[in-house]
């Protein structure tokens, strides 16, 4: 199996052959473009048959196996168990089993029409992160072992990708984590989940900004290939293809949890603002898994929605990003659509360079096929089963009530976008699976708002805004970001 970037010129040499360990400890190509694979790999109905009873871990590796032929399988084998276990995932609600990793759990059948909420968030952070991220740890350290290597992690964070990464990481050996968040616009629980550890290896960095501020300082540092090279810079971020192939692992599993035959389609309905989770759904669907619909489910931050309605990719600035009771989707530049944008307009590498030159340049594209517009292949995004919606703080906190009252459950606000669009795209005979985002405890503040009680609690967690925090303030600046990598990792 072997990668391509998505804005490789012929004879570049990003364009020569990567594989998967090449890939694997970083993030952007070295042409500023997204690593993919120069085929999909595809997928049997017999395998799927073969597949439908297989263990979680059993699963990860027959996907993973598609995508990293260049580690031993016996190797991949052991990772994906060492990753996925019970006592890894044992954050289970009352009725669901941890061993099942991404247990389903059926919250309306009626008429026909069937709504299904995917449990993700049973690992160590409470997040949906944790799925890809535990996987990823244990890659970079088996990578980094073989070649008896170091790393400096950089990545960004809007809330739940930070902690997934430093959970993953934290002791592990030749690892560091530089981690940028938004200064003061994470939860309190997800700001106490990442600045409490004491970890010597991991360094939290608040930036006085919003996440894209943060997640254009991480694109920086990685164009700037020197630095990158010399501070020995990977990244976990969604633009990360490991962590993308992680995640549709549990497409998979939901879909033949869900099914009986082959015959059957499911839709998705991913909450999303970096386009990273649903990104994964569109590689599924493309490797042959029979999706109906993807469904991307956004807040006030809703780029992603007007593209799928409209077919213009408008940029929002640091100045118009809401800050939202659904802070992990507060971002206005989805890292992760370029890897679609560059299926949808047949693979050319030349298109996908203009489109995102002026991205970076004017704010944005259109492809709608109007007057003066950059393209038409709007009109192929339903061949691609894409569909779209948002939600505000009004509706979601309607949802989390309703969703407590009619189904016994409480869930966070991320999740409770995705149930709210979810509702407006059911379909007779296809069930609707939800991807759960996190665990409601995460976002305690809109839950005591919704509900007038406190988000439970799962063991550990239970006065973890009063630890003490560690970390560190600066302000958007590339130059006194790479000083302060520099000064920290020695090299």
């Amino acid at each position: 199996m072997h990668y391509v970037s998505t804005r490789a010129e012929a004879s570049a040499a990003s364009q020569s052959p990567q594989q998967f360990s090449d890939i694997l400890l970083g993030g952007l190509a070295p042409d500023g473009g997204l690593y993919l694979p120069s085929v999909y790999p595809q997928v049997s109905g017999a395998e799927l048959d073969a597949w439908r009873k297989l263990p979680y871990a059993d699963l990860a590796f027959e996907i993973l196996k598609k995508f990293a032929t260049d580690i031993p399988e016996a190797d991949l084998k052991a990772l994906a168990e060492k990753t996925y276990t019970a006592e890894t995932y044992r954050n289970a609600r009352a009725g669901e089993k941890a061993a099942d990793i991404t247990p389903l759990r059926v919250l309306e059948d009626k008429g026909g029409k069937k709504l299904v909420l995917q449990a993700l968030s049973n690992g160590p952070t409470l997040a949906f992160k944790d799925m890809a991220m535990q996987l990823l740890g244990n890659l970079f350290e088996y990578a980094l072992a073989k070649k008896n290597a170091e790393l400096n992690i950089f990545g960004a964070t809007s809330g739940d990708t930070g902690s997934a990464a430093e959970y993953a990481m934290r002791g592990k050996k030749g690892i560091r984590v530089f981690m940028l968040s938004p200064h003061k616009k994470m939860s309190a629980f997800q700001t106490a989940q990442m600045f409490s550890l004491q970890d010597p290896n991991i360094f939290n960095i608040a930036v006085e900004g919003v996440f894209d501020d943060c997640q254009d300082m991480v694109k920086a540092v990685s164009n700037d290939l020197d630095f990158k090279r010399k501070q020995k810079i990977g990244t976990v971020n969604s633009i990360n293809w490991a962590r993308v192939v992680a995640q549709v692992v549990y497409y998979f599993r939901g879909y033949l949890a869900a099914t009986t035959s082959n015959e059957q389609k499911v839709s998705f309905t991913v909450p999303s603002g970096n386009f990273g989770n649903i990104c994964a759904g569109h590689i599924a669907r493309m490797m042959g898994l029979p999706i109906d619909k993807l469904v991307v489910a956004t807040n006030e931050n809703d780029v992603l929605d007007e593209f799928f309605r409209t077919g213009a990719y408008r940029v929002r600035k640091s100045a118009e990003t809401y800050h939202t009771s659904s802070p992990s989707m507060d971002i206005s530049k989805a890292s992760n659509f370029e890897r679609f944008v560059y299926d949808l307009v047949g693979r050319d590498t030349k298109r996908v360079r203009e489109l995102f030159h002026k991205v970076e340049t004017q704010g944005g594209f259109d492809l709608s096929g109007q007057p003066g517009s950059d393209g038409d292949e709007f009109k192929l995004v339903s061949a691609y089963g894409f569909k779209s919606g948002k939600s505000t703080h009004d509706e979601r906190v309607q949802t989390i009530r309703a969703v407590e009252k009619e189904y016994g459950i409480v869930i966070d606000t991320h999740t409770a976008d995705g149930i709210k669009v979810a509702k407006e795209n059911l379909e007779e005979g296809v069930t609707m699976i939800v991807l759960e985002t996190a665990l409601a405890a995460k976002f305690n503040e809109t839950i005591l708002e919704a509900l007038g009680k406190d988000a439970e609690r799962p063991a550990g967690f239970e006065n973890i805004e009063s630890l003490p925090q560690r970390f560190v303030v600066m302000p958007p600046d590339v130059e006194k970001m790479k000083t302060y990598i520099a000064s920290n990792t020695g090299l």
